[in-house]
C-alpha cells in the first residue's frame, strides 16, 4: 500500500466513515479482484451464497444451515465444493479473509 501511494502520489489511507483496510483498494480494483478470485464458483449462485453465509457465521455448519434453510450436510458439501473449485484451504484464516473481502466487493 505504501509503495502504491508513493507511486501514485496519493494519500496512503483513504478515509471513509470508518477507515479500514478495504479503503486502501479502489472500488473498481476490488471488484475486479473479487470477480477473478470468485470466478470458479461464479456460475453456481448457491455456492457463493453458502460461502458468504458460512464465512459470516464464522464457519458454523449448523448456523449456516439454519440461515439458508438447508441441511448441514448440504452446507458441508457446498463448502467442500467451493474449496475444490477455488483451490483454497478454507481452514486458513488468511484465505477466509481474502474470500470475505472479495464477496463484499462483488457487484451483481
Amino acid at each position: 500500500a505504501l509503495a502504491r501511494a508513493r507511486a501514485t502520489r496519493s494519500a496512503l489511507v483513504r478515509h471513509a466513515e470508518r477507515p479500514g483496510f478495504a479503503d486502501l483498494v479502489p472500488p473498481g480494483e476490488a471488484e475486479a479482484h473479487a470477480r477473478a478470485l470468485l470466478a470458479p464458483i461464479g456460475g453456481v449462485p448457491a455456492l457463493a451464497e453458502t460461502l458468504r453465509a458460512w464465512l459470516s457465521l464464522h464457519g458454523s455448519w449448523d448456523r449456516t444451515a439454519v440461515a439458508l434453510s438447508v441441511h448441514r450436510n448440504t452446507v458441508r458439501q457446498r463448502i467442500a465444493r467451493c474449496a475444490a473449485l477455488l483451490g483454497a484451504d478454507l481452514d486458513d484464516p488468511d484465505v477466509r479473509m481474502e474470500l470475505w473481502f472479495a464477496l463484499r466487493h462483488l457487484r451483481g
